[in-house]
């Protein structure tokens, strides 16, 4: 009786970024209300964020773009350099592809506008945390757009074997390892090491831009 009563239930450790007192305040409410996230921070800039970061050691970084101080980029690059098992998803009203770009590469997990309704704000904190990637669609239209004519190191890339292919078509649509791994009748460890493989063939760092790679080779129909 006593080991199921003292059980603990992991919750992902979150803060939350944004100049908007009242935009964090809703945030923080939003959260709460999901059993697998617990608030335990928030920033108005980049210098505070980094302080409650670095106090608080969050599982994800929920931050915004455009901060007083610094840009969320510019925080995203040190977070990473100073805690590199953090995951960060960027939640902001600047959908442009600059922006975005610029987001993903300094190794955010995610890009959402904050548009996006608050369950689903949830739900991708939650994935993020989990080790996947989210891309809100109109962000990765516009980014299609602009990779349409940037060269990139994926154009060049070696074809992939259709498992491989099928690997990062789940990758895209933000399945985990392990739920990838029931998909497809593999075993975790035979997915994480496939993965390895297909980035490094793909000349990708991270699920979000192997997720990129998926969608411009679907929506160029190859």
């Amino acid at each position: 009786l006593l080991h199921r009563i003292t059980e603990p239930t992991h919750r992902w450790r979150v803060v939350v970024v944004d100049d908007h007192p009242v935009v964090r305040a809703g945030l923080r409410a939003v959260l709460a209300e999901g059993s697998e996230l617990e608030v335990v921070g928030d920033a108005g800039s980049a210098a505070e964020a980094l302080e409650v970061c670095l106090r608080t050691l969050p599982d994800v970084v929920l931050l915004d773009v455009r901060l007083p101080d610094r840009s969320g980029v510019e925080l995203c690059r040190e977070l990473k350099l100073r805690q590199p098992d953090v995951k960060v998803l960027f939640l902001t009203s600047y959908g442009d592809e600059a922006n975005v770009l610029t987001g993903l590469t300094a190794g955010a997990e995610g890009y959402l506008l904050k548009s996006i309704i608050g369950t689903d704000i949830a739900g991708s904190v939650a994935k993020v945390a989990a080790g996947g990637c989210v891309l809100d669609p109109q962000v990765t239209r516009q980014v299609l757009t602009k990779l349409a004519v940037v060269p990139s190191r994926a154009a060049s890339a070696p074809a992939l074997s259709g498992t491989e292919r099928r690997l990062v078509e789940l990758v895209a649509q933000g399945l985990l390892n392990k739920e990838i791994a029931a998909t497809m009748g593999l075993a975790e460890k035979t997915v994480r090491n496939q993965l390895t493989r297909v980035f490094a063939k793909l000349g990708v760092s991270t699920r979000t831009e192997a997720a990129l790679w998926s969608e411009r080779q679907r929506t160029a129909g190859g």
